[in-house]
């Protein structure tokens, strides 16, 4: 198979190749980039939840036919990409997993269009940080990308799949880790004195004391059976033996005292306030109880999660389906399946929409997997909700 990146190499620029990946510092003393963001236990959780919530979501493209139905378009070479394999190499899991990663991190994603007879075949990820959106004299997107041999490319928007978050420019995506820099670093600052407090930590902070005068000799002797004995945690409350008059004085508060765990539990908010997830998604229940817990969930959904699926579904339609198939096809994510792991739900759901006429039978047999019935495509109609014929009649005379 030919490698689709030969079709557009150019000749190597004179500079050696950089990674043009980026680190900002913070008012914490950290500095912080989006993959050190990662090492923050809660920004972690926050991004996986949101990138496996919307990786397990199937996208469909559908038709809207001369009657105004609307069907899966299966017969559609988008339809296979979207919804069995953006590539060779990928799922739409694990696709639609590095959008969202790529989105949360770095507020913008980027991908190759590989193309077979007009038609987008394949979708290849290209590293957000190797791409740099302008706009054109023609007002128009292009895109300088940088290869891994230091091959340099100035591609344009029919060549390149560019999903963004809100902008303040109209191009570029802004990063929530570079808005947010302070509040992450001081998260890895927090971290980070905390895991310093346990490696160098001791029976009890504070100075040794004494009257006396040391030598250089005993001076070293001291300062080195000290570390050995009590530094560390593994060396945590080991007795003192002091000799010479030497007196251990206490000078330092405690973690409690400094509201260390207060301050680590205001960055987690702090985080999720970030990405717009609750609390309890990422196993911080504080704040959960059982009347409110349904309605965080679906403010996740309504809330968190849509704005997502709407960005990319607009994305799809404009970037992805031909340009003269735009007006009968469309993609969309299956939001239902959250409900997969709810089985009431989703019958009580299916319940209300065959009473009321919204769905048949075999349709929620279709979305369940299960082999269609002879007679489910039957909607119902409640009779108190019918015309009486005889007003009809009445009517036309």
């Amino acid at each position: 198979m030919i490698n689709p990146f030969n079709l557009f190499k150019r000749k190597k620029n004179k500079n050696s190749y950089e990674p043009t990946g980026y680190s900002l510092s913070s008012y914490a003393g950290r500095r912080v980039s989006p993959s050190q963001s990662l090492q923050l236990t809660s920004v972690f959780a926050c991004v996986r939840v949101l990138a496996e919530s919307v990786g397990m979501l199937p996208c469909f493209l559908y038709q809207e036919t001369s009657n105004g139905r609307r069907i899966k378009a299966s017969k559609e070479r988008l339809y296979s990409l979207l919804h069995h394999a953006p590539n060779s190499y990928m799922t739409p899991q694990e696709f639609w997993e590095t959008v969202i990663t790529s989105l949360c991190l770095r507020g913008n994603f980027y991908a190759y269009k590989v193309k077979v007879l007009g038609e987008v075949s394949e979708l290849l990820p290209l590293p957000p940080e190797n791409v740099q959106p302008k706009l054109s004299e023609k007002w128009e997107p292009v895109y300088e990308v940088t290869f891994s041999d230091g091959t340099k490319d100035v591609l344009t928007q029919d060549e390149i799949w560019h999903i963004r978050t809100f902008t303040t420019d109209s191009l570029i995506g802004l990063s929530p880790i570079t808005c947010a820099r302070n509040a992450v670093g001081l998260g890895l600052a927090t971290e980070e004195h905390g895991s310093r407090l346990f490696t160098n930590g001791t029976i009890a902070s504070g100075v040794l004391q004494t009257d006396s005068i040391l030598t250089d000799e005993a001076y070293k002797r001291l300062k080195e059976n000290f570390q050995e004995t009590h530094q560390g945690l593994a060396n945590a409350h080991k007795p003192m033996i002091l000799e010479a008059g030497l007196k251990w004085n206490n000078i330092s508060m405690s973690a409690e005292d400094a509201q260390f765990l207060e301050t680590r539990k205001f960055q987690l908010e702090e985080i999720c306030r970030i990405f717009r997830v609750p609390l309890h998604m990422i196993q911080n229940t504080d704040r959960a109880t059982f009347s409110n817990i349904e309605n965080l969930g679906l403010g996740f959904v309504n809330y968190t999660l849509i704005p997502y699926l709407t960005r990319i579904e607009q994305r799809i339609n404009a970037g992805l389906v031909n340009e003269s198939k735009r007006e009968k096809f469309y993609a969309k994510f299956n939001v239902g399946a959250l409900l997969r792991g709810d089985m009431k739900s989703r019958y009580e759901s299916y319940a209300t929409g065959i009473n009321w006429g919204i769905l048949s039978p075999n349709e929620c047999r279709d979305l369940e997997e299960l082999n269609l019935r002879e007679g489910g495509d039957v909607y119902l109609t409640p009779m108190n909700m019918t015309t009486n014929p005889q007003d009809d009649k009445t009517n036309d005379t």
